[in-house]
């Protein structure tokens, strides 16, 4: 896969993400509510901010973005959720989630290295560490 497609692939992943994300923001229920919620929140936030440096970080090296939900939809190795699940359900579609986005941008750091692009690689290996720390929260969370 070239550097430009793995990229894409990663912006379609985070923006995909990005609307699971607000999806259980807004639809988390139960004991959990006020946690999940807030945290849901910081997670797309987090998402949308991403999103950006990725897109950015695309334009920057000269080439174009996917910037539609049909293309993030066609190219996500992230896949919508199209029901409700109880909360303990949605933290493990995070988890799911954030482990196919740490494993995208580990192939993103090898193709960047192999093509002399220390910029994009070093983008992603200050993602995965703050990554690494929340699955480990989140695989706490639900014990």
């Amino acid at each position: 896969m070239s550097k430009i497609s793995a990229l894409n692939v990663q912006l379609a992943n985070w923006s995909v993400f990005y609307v699971k994300l607000h999806k259980f923001h807004w639809y988390v229920e139960g004991p959990a509510f006020f946690t999940l919620h807030t945290k849901f929140e910081e997670f797309y936030t987090d998402a949308t901010a991403f999103t950006d440096e990725i897109a950015e970080r695309i334009l920057t090296i000269g080439e174009k973005p996917l910037a539609t939900m049909k293309e993030y939809l066609e190219h996500s190795q992230i896949k919508e959720c199209p029901n409700t699940h109880p909360a303990k359900e949605m933290v493990q579609h995070v988890i799911d989630d954030y482990q196919t986005i740490i494993k995208g941008s580990r192939e993103i750091i090898s193709i960047a290295e192999e093509d002399g692009d220390d910029e994009t690689a070093d983008l992603f290996r200050g993602k995965i560490s703050e990554l690494e720390k929340t699955l480990w929260m989140l695989k706490a969370y639900l014990g």
